[in-house]
């Protein structure tokens, strides 16, 4: 436990990780200011000292990991021209289902987390418009290189991709990711075909 007054290094992420193993471990109904910062190995009242609320933690981690999931998939256009299409995008599928669906459905779940969530991608935060967006100028740059067919509508295979995405991030149990994966391969397939 760390003493009082001690500065805590990287606290945020201590306590983004912490909330995380806390409903990996015991579901989405354990998470509670206490739990986190015991499982974080701080004092009670780190938490709330940092944050107006465990509303506005739930939000501020849905919205820090889904900036991070997002810039991996800014990087898919600088991509373009290399490797299989295909695999481009199963790669950037798999980043957005790693994403834990108890978190993503607890934000859901709390009123207050959901509105902050989506007023903060109302104002332009990265969440999945911003990966569907990077998905589209992916497959447009493709297209200017000829590896995907011209008459692809890129804008409505991003979409299809990350609405379906959506779905099985908040649908499918985490012990069915195989199968998942092997979903999304067969849906990127019949969008893009083979390259």
């Amino acid at each position: 436990m760390s003493p009082r007054g001690v500065v805590i290094e990287d606290l945020r992420e201590r306590l983004f990780a912490a909330a995380e193993r806390v409903v990996a471990g015991a579901g989405a109904a354990a998470l509670t200011s206490r739990a986190i910062t015991e499982e974080a190995g701080c004092a009670k009242g780190v938490l709330h000292a940092h944050f107006a609320g465990l509303d506005e933690f739930v939000a501020d981690l849905v919205l820090h990991r889904f900036a991070i999931t997002a810039a991996s998939a800014g990087d898919l256009p600088s991509r373009a021209g290399t490797g299989a299409v295909r695999d481009h995008l199963a790669d950037v599928a798999s980043t957005v289902l790693r994403l834990d669906p108890g978190l993503v459905g607890l934000a859901v779940t709390r009123p207050a987390a959901a509105h902050r969530v989506r007023e903060a991608w109302q104002a332009g935060a990265p969440g999945f418009t911003a990966i569907q967006d990077a998905v589209g100028d992916y497959l447009r740059a493709e297209q200017a290189l000829g590896r995907v067919p011209r008459g692809l509508d890129a804008d409505a295979i991003a979409l299809a991709l990350v609405g379906t995405l959506h779905h099985l991030l908040m649908t499918g149990p985490p012990e069915a990711r195989p199968e998942t994966r092997a979903q999304v391969e067969r849906l990127i397939t019949a969008l893009v075909g083979t390259p």
